[in-house]
């Protein structure tokens, strides 16, 4: 959805930041055709823009549906919205984090993929993931005064109203890069299903202490074992919740043991008894509601392309007293949090090893054709240096 979140352009004084060399950015332009180069030599920061030089982008699910046609998107646009880069230019006005403080030149952050207006009434009820004049990197259109508006690119222009999270310099880019998408769903998708079982908000923090196992004694099913489906996973895991995590790929199922996580088949999960299932698939909603126990919540994250749709026993779902929710996106308190998660207890899992290959730039084409194989990792990287 295109929108204007700033000002017309005569009544808000930017700021110029030529690039030279012009910053790259990998333009798609339809379904079928490749790729195009589009040289950007500079851009004009409004007061509070931020100018990212990015160092690791990862390729979403999401960006494999647009390219293949399966979701509609406004072209051309520059693809990409989990990523990793260094602050290099800020507007005049200066620019905050999530939590306050001040963003500087030299920063390593991570992003959110809207954004936000920050006071229409969506914004003000907490849902700024769904403002009334959103704009998503990765999918929105490009147009002038924002060409760099996705993370296929060699910098990303960050408009005023973006949520931005600094995180540490000792983490790899490939665990860091997903949290922008990956990460920060997961954690949306625990947390709302936390509160749905009347539990309290995860704390992410290493030194949370009791606080920190807000899921103990909860069976948790996690159905998927993509990034985002292992990630919520690891996250009830880390929380202290008894955790199974389904897939029918054997070697998804082999790779989330590595994170010490019982992984079993779909043909093995029964039928019910779980206090909170995680959708994270968006082919296994009939086996979620089907798997959820008395009193227990459903958290749908995974159905975010079109499907057939699926069949509901609404009685079951009022005799059970079942909470079924929905959770597309997250806000900058989410992605903060997730963010905090990966810089503590995530340090103790190989996450940097779900991205299977790191590709330059230019070769984006063959990226997403390795991302979209049967077998693909959960991530494939693309880097512009």
């Amino acid at each position: 959805m295109r929108a204007a979140l700033v000002r017309p352009a005569e009544e808000v004084h930017r700021h110029d930041v030529p690039l030279r060399p012009a910053a790259v950015a990998m333009a798609w332009l339809g379904v079928g055709l490749p790729h195009e180069v589009l040289a950007v030599p500079g851009v004009a920061l409004a007061p509070h823009d931020v100018l990212v030089a990015v160092e690791m982008s990862t390729i979403c699910g999401s960006d494999i549906h647009t390219v293949q046609g399966r979701r509609h998107a406004p072209t051309p646009l520059v693809l990409g919205h989990e990523s990793v880069g260094r602050i290099i230019a800020i507007g005049d006005g200066g620019a905050r984090a999530v939590d306050g403080a001040a963003l500087h030149i030299g920063d390593r952050v991570v992003w959110s993929v809207t954004v936000s207006c920050g006071h229409c009434d969506r914004c003000l009820a907490g849902r700024t993931q769904k403002c009334r004049q959103l704009a998503k990197y990765g999918h929105a259109r490009i147009e002038p005064r924002w060409e760099l508006t996705g993370g296929f690119a060699g910098h990303v222009h960050l408009r005023a109203g973006t949520g931005i999270v600094r995180v540490p310099e000792a983490l790899p880019a490939a665990a860091l890069a997903p949290v922008s998408c990956a990460t920060a769903t997961a954690w949306a998708g625990i947390a709302r299903g936390a509160a749905l079982r009347g539990r309290a908000v995860p704390d992410p923090s290493p030194s949370a202490g009791e606080d920190a196992e807000v899921l103990a004694c909860e069976r948790v099913l996690v159905l998927g074992a993509g990034l985002v489906g292992l990630t919520a996973a690891v996250i009830a895991a880390e929380l202290g919740g008894r955790v199974q995590i389904a897939d029918p790929d054997p070697a998804r199922r082999a790779f989330a043991e590595r994170f010490a996580l019982t992984a079993i088949s779909p043909d093995d999960v029964a039928e019910e008894g779980f206090d909170l299932v995680i959708e994270a698939s968006g082919h296994a909603v009939r086996a979620a509601l089907d798997a959820v126990d008395v009193g227990g919540a459903v958290v749908l994250l995974g159905s975010v392309f079109p499907a057939d749709p699926v069949p509901l026993d609404a009685e079951r779902i009022v005799r059970g007293l079942v909470s079924v929710a929905g959770v597309h996106n997250y806000t900058g308190a989410e992605l903060h949090a997730a963010a905090a998660f990966m810089a503590g207890r995530g340090r103790a899992h190989p996450f940097a090893d779900a991205v299977g290959a790191v590709h330059p730039l230019a070769a984006v084409d063959a990226a997403l054709v390795q991302a979209a194989a049967p077998g693909a990792p959960l991530r494939v990287g693309l880097t512009p240096r």
